[in-house]
């Protein structure tokens, strides 16, 4: 027998950006629970809405299945003696588990290894009600919550004050107290629309019950809905409405009943930067912008109301009253910055910190400038641009609009450039050098601008490691993971030859009062290789591959990825693994070897004809392969070894290579050394046999 199960916790206004996490996690908790207790279940859902938090489970197994319990105890010849007499330790098994001491002799089984005394019982399975209240306050308990409040005079802590609860189990109320409430069938519609108690019917009709009350209770419907009205809505005021996957959730997360409302702004407004425009009805007002078919801003919004107003107008116009003035700041925050250019901004930095030890944000522009000099040649940039842009390039975060809307660092940097009549390169360089800001983001694409993106990070990563301060666990205060991640994929993307290790010397070299400076290029470059590894398992690139190339000590990301992508590919061949077994003999063999090796091999020596056999395909495979290797393309270097598999397996079928006679035994080791020196011009494939 089965049925189904509904929790709901009804609450004051939860935070909307949390609320999706919220009742994912809570739903998790819950099913992670039912699954402990070992029961069976169907259909999971979630619900989530302002004032609510609410899982579904479906065909919940109504009791929890019996279970056999054994109960090991002493071996038999401890629990009896030679005479065959029960012993102290078999009179404690039996007390200790209720049994008469006589019928012991009748509980005996083998464990594996020895017969010893043992109690087989059945466990009956316990009532599942009698379990739900218990489920739900472990789940709620659990629930990532980074401060949690208390309310009223009770002790009980939650994001926000619980002031309802539904458990159902079929049509039966659970009723095992819930953060102090006693939890029934009533719930609570829309607060204006249906602000009364309303009476679940079944945990089934939940979300049925609830949109009788003007509550769309499932967040994804929910969302969906919002999705359509909008796009709708302007498409009805003959624009385009531009949906943020992420406004668009943390708008779902306000709005219980939401209806659709197009506003407009005065056109005058049009003047200043769109982004400015945006940040301000998003950040602030939590309305979508409209663009016309070429993608410029319309004097339009649109806001979701929690409500059907029997007025819209009034609403609309109460909405347009409140965005006026914030278009009006960034309009005058615009015209005021424009009055003073970003060099002369500049001199405003030196008052900002970057690090206590690392200095003000002035002196890290005047590093970037100079390693982004240094790096123009690499990425094809003009030097002086590279240097003005990396002077320029913190400029605007003094700006009045930046310090308004801290999302547009950088958008208006390059505003600004444009109207202080900078180059077309450094105005770029003012945004790009801020991409990529996030996983799969775009990447600069002017080439100052990726000049100034490398040496912006690599001035972080070095200074924060130079004072002793690199991450560790989950601290990472500068996102020396994310700046790390940002210039590997700079540079491989974008095809950059450099060598990471001068990069960092250099880096280094224009900072002052360093405190840890020992070793510090190579824990630099070596962090900035490892991050290459998450970047791999993303792919479904083995770590063996990542390990095998990471041997070889590059320096060079480009040189690095080119030569994984190899490796990978090559793994994938049926000779593969052979050779890597191979080759990791021959490392073993050689690490062994004692004394220099011969400088070439001598045919003379040769006493076996697979011997000559390995020479001649080694020779081979060399020629083909070499002009492949400075010209980087390693996969097809890699098809041209694949061939030695079979010469490399006759070879070690047929040969001894630590002959007793010297002078075969180091010419035979010399060959292997040939043999693995050739595979070492990609990697170490030896790393890729599997360990004994």
């Amino acid at each position: 027998m089965s049925s189904d199960f509904l929790v709901e916790i009804g609450t004051e206004e939860l935070p909307p950006k949390a609320l999706l996490k919220l009742a994912e996690a809570f739903r998790d908790e819950v099913v992670g629970g039912l699954k402990k207790a070992e029961l069976d279940f169907g259909e999971v859902r979630f619900f989530a809405a302002p004032r609510r938090l609410a899982v579904f489970v479906g065909a919940v197994e109504e009791t929890t299945p019996s279970k056999e319990v054994v109960a090991w105890g002493p071996p038999v010849k401890v629990a009896f003696d030679s005479e065959g007499s029960l012993t102290k330790a078999g009179e404690a098994f039996a007390n200790k588990n209720g049994v008469d001491p006589a019928q012991l002799r009748g509980m005996v089984a083998n464990d594996g290894s020895q017969d010893k005394l043992c109690l087989r019982t059945v466990s009956e399975g316990v009532a599942t009600v009698s379990l739900l209240g218990d489920v739900v306050n472990t789940a709620l308990a659990a629930l990532p919550i980074p401060k949690r409040m208390r309310w009223g005079a009770k002790r009980d802590e939650f994001v926000r004050p619980v002031h309802w609860a539904v458990m159902l189990f079929g049509n039966e109320v659970v009723t095992t107290p819930v953060l102090s409430l006693i939890p029934g069938r009533v719930s609570r519609g829309h607060r204006f629309h249906v602000p009364g108690e309303i009476q679940i019917s079944s945990p089934a009709g939940y979300a049925e019950d609830l949109r009788k009350a003007y509550v769309i209770a499932d967040f994804a419907e929910r969302r969906e809905k919002i999705r359509a009205a909008v796009t709708a809505a302007a498409e009805q005021a003959g624009g385009q409405a531009v949906i943020d996957d992420a406004l668009l959730d943390e708008v779902t997360a306000l709005n219980e009943w939401p209806v659709p409302l197009v506003g407009r702004f005065e056109e005058r407004f049009l003047s200043v930067p769109p982004e400015a425009l945006v940040s301000s009805m998003k950040e602030h007002q939590k309305y979508f912008h409209v663009v016309d078919r070429n993608g410029d801003l319309l004097p339009l919004f649109i806001t979701l109301a929690n409500i059907e107003s029997r007025d819209p107008a009034k609403v609309v116009a109460g909405n347009e009253k409140v965005i006026r003035p914030r278009l009006s700041d960034a309009a005058f925050f615009y015209e005021t910055d424009r009055k003073t250019t970003l060099s002369e901004r500049r001199e405003r930095l030196k008052a900002i910190v970057f690090q206590d030890k690392l200095g003000s944000i002035f002196d890290k522009t005047e590093r970037v400038a100079s390693l982004a000099a240094y790096l123009a040649d690499a990425v094809g940039a003009n030097a002086g641009d590279a240097e003005r842009a990396g002077q320029l390039c913190k400029s605007d975060l003094v700006s009045d609009m930046v310090l308004e809307f801290d999302d547009l660092q950088g958008v208006m940097g390059r505003y600004y450039a444009r109207n202080d009549g900078e180059t077309t390169e450094v105005a770029e360089a003012m945004f790009e050098h801020y991409l990529p800001r996030f996983s799969g983001d775009e990447l600069p694409q002017s080439a100052t601008g990726t000049a100034v993106a490398l040496a912006d990070r690599l001035d972080t990563l070095v200074g924060i490691f130079g004072i002793g301060q690199p991450p560790s666990g989950s601290r990472d205060p500068f996102a020396l993971r994310r700046a790390s991640l940002g210039v590997l994929h700079i540079l491989v993307e974008k095809g950059i030859d450099l060598s990471l290790r001068n990069a960092i010397a250099k880096a280094i070299s224009l900072h002052q009062g360093l405190t840890h400076t020992d070793n510090l290029a190579e824990l630099v470059l070596t962090y900035l290789v490892e991050r290459f590894r998450a970047w791999y398992e993303d792919d479904g690139i083995a770590a063996e591959v990542f390990l095998a190339v990471q041997a070889k000590n590059l320096d060079n990301p480009l040189d690095f990825h080119l030569r994984v992508q190899a490796i990978h590919n090559f793994s994938q061949l049926p000779e593969a693994a052979a050779l890597a077994a191979a080759n990791k003999r021959v490392s073993n063999i050689l690490a062994k070897a004692e004394g220099p090796l011969p400088d070439a091999v001598a045919e003379d020596l040769f006493e076996k004809a697979e011997e000559g056999t390995l020479l001649r395909a080694l020779n081979s495979a060399s020629a083909a392969a070499t002009p492949l290797f400075g010209e980087r393309r390693y996969s097809e270097a890699m098809q041209q070894l694949a061939a030695l598999k079979e010469p490399v397996d006759n070879f070690f079928d047929q040969v001894m290579v630590m002959a007793e006679d010297p002078a075969v035994r180091g010419n035979r080791l010399r060959l292997l050394a040939e043999l693995r020196e050739l595979f070492l011009n990609v990697a170490d494939i030896s790393l890729l046999a599997p360990s004994k």
